[in-house]
């Protein structure tokens, strides 16, 4: 009998049998890729008035060290008890549309971070019934999914209830300074709380405005007068209400309420200083070169450049006598003549050039 070989027809159901038992047993499943953003670590938070602003690094890679393909939600987390900071009920969910994703850094190069931020407005019953607790604070990003890594970093802010600011803002510059009045809101009692107004000054061309004084709410009309500023410059004032929450053991609580409008004060010094006093005219003795002294009281402001004094006779004008400002309270004339009578007045002569009116006359004649 002759023996026929089908080998060739033989591998190819070979080989197909191999591919049907390897898809027959396809081993170990990979897990999904969850994608999971990385925890936020930086989360700051700052409160003005009723709204407290949060600023955190939106992530750019998953807890596997990936690049984010799909950025999901961010949930803001807020509690009075740290412990609680339930993100499963949030106080906002914003969508990842509202920020922009980070960008993919090029090969050998760190990604550039981008920053989020959101402002949250705390409820007026929350500030009233918790007016010496902290407020807590986390974000939470979540994948598309809705599943997250866990909160961030939990920031605190006070809770404490702010004031509207004061109204009716006004400033007049007088020779004593720049003085400051306004109305005040009615202020609530609360335990262990106070209110005190913060007066912000800002000089022309500087970028930042600083504390220049506070004034406790005590009254309808409060003011307060600046001697700190310097004369001749333009300035910028605006005020608020802080709200300060006193706690035995513990530092002070304070939170700042809202602004009043900016108002502008150019400090021009036009306030002469005051009229000298107690001038008096000695004249010389007998047989001694002719002189008049003049003494007066000192004038006491704090801006005083020095004196003038002022000559005449009688039907003539008063002419000043003196080339430079006279420094001391005295002064000797000594361009007169024996027999003669003259009649002397002082004024007083400030750092600007502001001058006083003339003293009271005093009159002497030589013999």
């Amino acid at each position: 009998m002759k023996h026929v070989c089908h080998c060739g027809r033989a591998l190819p159901v070979f080989l197909a049998l191999v591919f049907l038992i390897s898809c027959a047993n396809p081993g170990v499943p990979l897990p999904p890729e969850l994608e999971l953003p990385r925890r936020v670590g930086d989360l700051h938070a700052t409160r003005k008035g009723e709204k407290v602003s949060l600023s955190w690094t939106v992530p750019s890679e998953t807890m596997d060290h990936q690049s984010i393909r799909h950025q999901g939600p961010t949930r803001i987390c807020r509690s009075i008890d740290p412990a609680t900071v339930d993100c499963d009920h949030p106080a906002a969910e914003i969508p990842a549309s509202t920020f922009p994703a980070p960008p993919k850094a090029k090969k050998g190069q760190t990604a550039a971070k981008v920053q989020a931020n959101y402002v949250d407005v705390l409820p007026s019953q929350l500030q009233q019934e918790h007016a010496a607790d902290l407020v807590n604070y986390a974000v939470s990003v979540l994948n598309q999914s809705g599943r997250s890594a866990g909160p961030s970093n939990i920031v605190q802010v006070a809770a404490a209830p702010t004031l509207p600011p004061p109204s009716d803002l006004k400033a007049q510059v007088t020779a004593e300074g720049i003085l400051l009045g306004w109305t005040n809101p009615s202020a609530p009692s609360f335990p262990s709380l106070h209110f005190v107004v913060r007066i912000y000054r800002r000089a022309e061309g500087v970028k930042t405005s600083t504390v220049a004084g506070e004034v406790p709410v005590s009254e309808d009309k409060g003011e307060w007068l600046d001697q700190t500023f310097e004369w001749n410059k333009a300035y910028e004032y605006h005020a608020t209400i802080v709200s300060t929450v006193t706690r035995p053991g513990s530092p002070d609580l304070q939170v700042e309420g809202d602004d009043t409008p900016v108002i502008d004060v150019d400090a021009r010094d036009v306030f002469p200083p005051k009229v000298p006093t107690g001038l008096q005219a000695v004249a010389s003795g007998v047989g001694q070169k002719p002189f008049i002294d003049l003494i007066w009281a000192p004038v006491a402001d704090a801006d005083l450049a020095g004196y003038n004094v002022y000559r005449h006779e009688e039907g003539s004008a008063p002419v000043k006598i003196n080339t430079d400002l006279v420094k001391t309270p005295a002064y000797r004339d000594a361009d007169v003549s024996s027999g003669r009578q003259y009649t002397y007045s002082v004024s007083a002569v400030d750092l600007r050039g502001n001058e006083s009116a003339h003293s009271e006359e005093a009159s002497e004649k030589l013999p």
